[in-house]
């Protein structure tokens, strides 16, 4: 993937180097989005470590049937900067379903910029490339009613609900039977870069 900068935001493929800001980030949207689903116990726990650990295994290579793409603003000087936003997708998660967009998130601070909107795009394309035909889906907890809208406005069409029993609550599954659909056009990117 080239990077593609949007504005001061570039979005590029996730690598190894990322680990450490991709779970500050993952857990921070948990702690805030995730109230309820699962235990204050685990989200005020050393929830970071955690998801360190999972990020580590994600990331190392060779990543094959799966790929993260990273928002980042630029650092001092054009350096590494601070992880904005992630979307990371499974490969033929699901033979009816397609791939699984199984992380989307975006900083609190940066919700609202068309961050969440980018990366869906750039995950779109990023499953074209790999496996034109899929379709792609992803889960949804019930009681995250701004995802929901965020998804629906994307096109997205809920068409499941299952139980997270023993976890509390239900979670949805969302669809894009054409990932395509999701693609900005040329004068969004424009707009998006200004």
């Amino acid at each position: 993937m080239t990077p593609a900068t949007s504005g001061e935001v570039t979005y590029r493929a996730a690598t190894p180097h990322d680990v450490e800001g991709i779970a500050h980030l993952h857990a921070d949207s948990w702690r805030r989005n995730y109230r309820g689903a699962f235990s204050d116990a685990y989200l005020d726990g050393d929830l970071v470590a955690e998801r360190l650990s999972v990020w580590t295994d994600r990331l190392r290579p060779p990543c094959t049937g799966t790929f993260t793409i990273v928002a980042e603003h630029p650092g001092p000087d054009s350096g590494p900067g601070a992880i904005v936003g992630l979307a990371h997708t499974i490969l033929g998660d699901d033979p009816a379903w397609g791939a699984l967009l199984d992380n989307l998130h975006v900083s609190h601070a940066e919700k609202g910029h068309g961050i969440g909107t980018r990366l869906m795009a750039e995950t779109a394309r990023g499953l074209l490339s790999r496996d034109p035909a899929s379709s792609l889906f992803l889960w949804v907890l019930a009681q995250n009613t701004a995802a929901q809208a965020f998804y629906d406005a994307r096109g997205g069409t809920c068409v499941e609900r299952q139980s997270r029993s023993p976890e509390p609550g239900d979670r949805l599954r969302y669809a894009w039977p054409d990932p395509s659909g999701l693609l900005l056009d040329q004068a969004e990117e424009r707009a998006d870069r200004q």
